[in-house]
């Protein structure tokens, strides 16, 4: 059963319901780190459970054409994430947090370099991300966060490819602009992905 497609799952679960319960299995662990990461564990926790839960409902509506269902399921996720926002800004700004503090073991003068550059660069970072259109943000967090290419964001959020490279190249832009006026560059993980160093 393990390499059958979601499609098939969703499929045969439409006359053995429990089939859907391969769909937790693959996909749980992701979505329940995506949503730590907009909105913490306490909520994460509570929210899988509702996706699968809206998904299972949906199930005769999903398009077998489409083999994965992780773009499907993070579609329900964002939309569920859009009811909770205002944790969403303090969260990020936790993740910041860790995200300066997990530097590699380095000569002592080097760390306390980069600590500080750290400390200053990822609030400045959180700040342009939470200030980003919702769109915006929503793409930048599925491309960047989740490693989703540009067709399976577009398949995310119900819109198509096109946009979603907009709205991507309209976040970036206002990152470098962030970078550009601190003297930094952009932190690796968004550097990383701009177009031509992640297939899209």
């Amino acid at each position: 059963m393990d390499d059958e497609s979601d499609a098939v799952v969703i499929e045969a679960s439409l006359q053995e319901p429990a089939r859907f319960g391969v769909l937790f299995d693959r996909h749980a662990t992701v979505l329940h780190r995506y949503l730590v990461r907009r909105l913490g564990p306490d909520e994460a926790e509570a929210m899988v459970g509702d996706i699968f839960r809206i998904a299972f409902e949906r199930r005769a509506t999903y398009d077998l054409t489409r083999p994965a269902a992780r773009p499907w399921l993070y579609s329900i996720a964002t939309n569920l994430v859009a009811k909770h926002r205002r944790g969403e800004a303090r969260r990020l700004r936790a993740v910041a947090r860790l995200a300066a503090q997990r530097l590699p073991a380095i000569d002592i003068a080097d760390r306390v370099t980069r600590e500080v550059d750290a400390e200053d660069i990822w609030p400045r970072v959180v700040d342009a991300v939470t200030a980003l259109p919702e769109p915006e943000r929503d793409a930048l967090m599925l491309h960047v966060w989740e490693g989703l290419a540009y067709e399976d964001v577009a398949d995310a959020l119900g819109v198509p490819i096109g946009t979603v490279r907009s709205r991507l190249h309209r976040a970036r832009e206002r990152l470098r602009v962030l970078a550009a006026a601190s003297g930094r560059e952009e932190p690796d993980d968004i550097r990383d992905r701009r177009p031509g160093r992640i297939r899209s």
